[in-house]
């Protein structure tokens, strides 16, 4: 089922952020009574009645500034109209109508997309105030939300008018032969470019099939390495003119892209190395527990050699030392080079990930690993441990059970993590370990 996206959009001050962390339960964007605080776009995942929805905060929208960091805010807030399924207009009814409420009212009007108009700052209980009024000026479709977004109030009238706009998606069999793959990176590093390249030279068989977000397209490919859909966060025959302008808008797209791949294919740009948005993508990756390959693009622009290729690869892994066990490819998506081992490795990683390994030769790695170095000890106490299983898989998901979960620090974690490593591979995916004691029914 998808996540809608929920934007959350207004001039400065009228309450927006303080709405976003009532609706989270914490506070997740700063709140403060001066205009421009929220400068970036925050997002979180709320739940309503069963349905899962991504809020997004944005800062103030100042129409007619000139200030270059008030520019910025309104760019931000145009990309997170631009890719919402919903927008939610606040306004502040102590301040009543004005014309940067108009001017933004007009923006939401062009982007054609559902609206909610909510007039914030209504504290009081009882007939509404008369300045509620003003606002059906705009013409929006659908009665002003009053609400106050400091105790909550009328915040669950919101949300059920949000469902009312985007209602639950059928549930749909997935193909069980097919693998979701999602290619996630920064702007321009050639996300497009790389499928662009695998449908036409791989004469593919290609549909378009919608996607969870407005600019995303997924396309199924199927040849003789096997049946796939890419998830392309940029949009395939493309580019966004936003997207280009802004780049911490791809943490988002590559978070909701993510959740529904079975592997990622983390693009970075030969030319600029990892960078610090390269690393919060490649991130979301890793905590999501998915099968992942760190694709180095435009390699066709660096001048190489297979000496080259060991030097950028410690590079890469000393930028993202969390992702040590994702394979790197070098490709060129202009030229071609490489493109069709790609898919090799994504069915290598696909299965690594899926991979389940029986308790008992779990427990002969484990004592193997126990014998070579000694469990940790601390004050005379050491730390027994007693078996361990697998859980799950995708990622293939460890509980360890011990006498004292506080002893078995994460450095020996790590250790049994390696010889599972060596022993089983696990090579493109992460491991998830889990440590329970003795007497603990939750596993």
């Amino acid at each position: 089922m998808s996540k809608p996206v929920i934007a959350i959009v207004g001039r400065p001050n009228v309450g927006k952020s303080t709405l976003f962390n009532k609706l989270a339960g914490e506070r997740i964007s700063i709140v403060e009574d001066t205009p421009g605080v929220t400068r970036d776009r925050i997002y979180y995942e709320i739940e309503w009645n069963g349905r899962a929805m991504m809020l997004v905060d944005t800062g103030g929208i100042e129409p007619k500034s000139d200030d270059p960091i008030l520019k910025q805010m309104k760019n931000q807030a145009e990309v997170a109209v631009a890719s919402a399924d919903v927008i939610v207009f606040m306004v502040d009814v102590t301040v009543g109508l004005t014309a940067a409420d108009r001017d933004i009212a007009t923006m939401l009007i062009k982007s054609r997309k559902p609206v909610i108009l909510v007039v914030n700052k209504v504290d009081s209980i009882g007939a509404l105030p008369m300045e509620y009024y003003e606002f059906y000026e705009l013409g929006f479709d659908g009665d002003p939300i009053p609400l106050s977004s400091l105790h909550g109030t009328g915040s669950g009238d919101l949300l059920d008018r949000v469902l009312e706009i985007c209602p639950a998606d059928e549930e749909k069999e997935d193909d069980s032969d097919v693998i979701k793959v999602a290619v996630i990176g920064k702007p321009n590093a050639g996300k497009s470019s790389i499928i662009n390249k695998i449908l036409g030279e791989e004469r593919l068989i290609v549909s378009d099939i919608a996607g969870t977000t407005r600019d995303a397209v997924d396309t199924r490919v199927e040849n003789e390495f096997g049946k796939y859909v890419f998830i392309d966060t940029a949009g395939i025959r493309r580019q966004s003119k936003i997207e280009d302008r802004i780049e911490k808008f791809s943490v988002l797209r590559a978070k909701m892209a993510v959740e529904r791949a079975d592997v990622c294919v983390i693009m970075i740009d030969a030319k600029e190395g990892v960078t610090e948005q390269d690393e919060k993508i490649a991130g979301i990756a890793h905590e999501a527990g998915k099968a992942s390959i760190i694709c180095v693009n435009k390699w066709d622009t660096v001048e190489t050699d297979e000496k080259n290729t060991v030097e950028y690869d410690k590079k890469i892994y000393n930028s993202l030392s969390y992702m040590l066990y994702a394979p790197t490819l070098y490709v060129s998506a202009k030229t071609g080079q490489r493109v069709v081992k790609l898919f090799e490795l994504i069915n290598y990683v696909y299965n690594q990930n899926c991979t389940r390994i029986s308790t008992g030769m779990l427990n002969d790695v484990l004592n193997d690993a126990t014998a070579r170095v000694q469990p940790p000890s601390d004050k005379g106490r050491r730390l027994k441990i007693y078996y361990m299983t697998q859980i799950s898989a995708k990622p293939p998901t460890f509980v360890i059970f011990c006498n004292d979960a506080e002893l078995f620090h994460f450095s020996y974690q790590r250790y049994i993590e390696n010889q599972l490593r060596e022993v089983f591979g696990f090579r493109g995916t992460p491991i998830k370990i889990i440590i329970r004691q003795k007497g603990d029914k939750d596993v």
